[in-house]
C-alpha cells in the first residue's frame, strides 16, 4: 500500500466513494415477492454510507446480507464474490434486488475493489486457483490453508487500499484474536483512502470507532450506536453474568424437554 500525502482525515473526506444507497420505488409493482416482502427492504428508503466504514447488522434473514449483495452486484462485482473481474459463478442464488436500487457517488474513483463474503468463499478459492493467480493471495493456495488463516492471508494480501471493500460476515472463519488483527486491518485499509461496507454479526469488528452502524428490523432499517447494539449487550451480559445466564437458559431447556417427554 502506498503512503498517502494527506492526513488519515483529510484522505476519508477526499476519498468518499459511494454516498447512499436507495430503493427505486417508483420502479416497483408489488412488495409481495423475495426480497421486497423482507420487512426490513420493504421499508427500506436512502441509507447514507459513512466515509471510511458502514456496517450493517440484524437477525438471520434480516435483509443485510441482501442488500450488500445487491450494492456488490451494482457496482458490477461478482455475486459469489471477488474483484469486478471475477465472472464465475457456480449457482444462481442471488436476488434481482440490485436491478432496483441506486448508488449515489462521491468524490474520486477507486482503483481497487473486492468483495468478500463467507458462504462462497469456497468457490472463490476455487477459482483463484484455476485463474492462477495465487501470487496477489499470498502465494499459496487458499485451500492449503484453513478457513481462517485463507480469509486472512486473502485480506492481508489482496487489498491493497485506495478501494471500495465489501464484507459479508467475514467474521464467519475467524477467532476472537484473528478478529482483532481484522480491526487493524480494517484502519489500515482506512488509512490508505478505502471505504468499506461490511454486514457482521461480530461485536468486535462492530466497535471500529467512528463507523456508522444500520440496524436492519421489521420496522425498517436504523442508524444504532455501539453501546446499543443488542450485540454488544448481548455479549457484555453473558461475559459479566454467564454462569447465571447458562443456569437460566439450560433450566428452561431442561423443562421444556421434560415436558415434551411427558407427553
Amino acid at each position: 500500500m502506498r503512503r498517502p500525502n494527506t492526513t488519515p482525515n483529510d484522505a476519508i473526506i477526499k476519498r468518499l466513494f459511494l454516498t447512499a444507497v436507495r430503493l427505486e420505488r417508483e420502479a416497483l409493482k408489488s412488495f409481495d415477492e423475495y426480497p421486497f416482502s423482507v420487512p426490513a427492504i420493504r421499508h427500506l428508503g436512502r441509507v447514507e454510507f459513512h466515509p471510511a466504514v458502514t456496517f450493517f447488522i440484524g437477525e438471520n434473514g434480516s435483509g443485510k446480507s441482501t442488500l450488500l449483495e445487491a450494492i456488490a452486484l451494482k457496482l458490477g462485482f461478482n455475486a459469489e464474490g471477488g474483484g469486478k473481474n471475477f465472472n464465475f459463478a457456480t449457482r444462481e442464488t442471488h436476488s434481482h434486488l440490485h436491478e432496483f436500487i441506486r448508488i449515489e457517488r462521491g468524490i474520486g474513483h477507486a482503483t481497487d475493489n473486492f468483495f468478500l463474503r463467507a458462504e462462497s468463499f469456497y468457490n472463490l478459492a476455487s477459482e483463484i486457483d484455476n485463474l492462477d493467480v495465487r501470487y496477489g493471495y499470498g502465494k499459496k493456495s487458499l485451500h492449503a490453508q484453513s478457513h481462517g488463516e485463507a480469509f486472512l492471508s486473502l485480506l492481508t494480501n489482496r487489498l491493497q487500499g485506495d478501494g471500495i471493500y465489501l464484507f459479508d460476515e467475514p467474521e464467519a472463519a475467524l477467532s476472537p484474536q484473528r478478529q482483532l488483527s481484522v480491526l487493524t486491518l480494517l484502519h489500515r485499509l482506512v488509512y490508505h483512502q478505502s471505504q468499506i461496507i461490511i454486514a457482521t454479526h461480530s461485536p468486535i469488528l462492530l466497535a471500529y470507532p467512528s463507523a456508522r452502524i444500520y440496524q436492519f428490523t421489521p420496522e425498517g432499517i436504523t442508524e444504532v450506536k455501539y453501546t446499543d447494539t443488542e450485540h454488544y449487550h448481548v455479549t457484555r451480559d453473558f461475559l459479566n453474568r454467564h454462569e447465571r445466564m447458562l443456569e437460566i437458559l439450560l433450566s428452561a431447556e431442561d423443562e421444556d424437554l421434560k415436558s415434551k417427554e411427558r407427553k
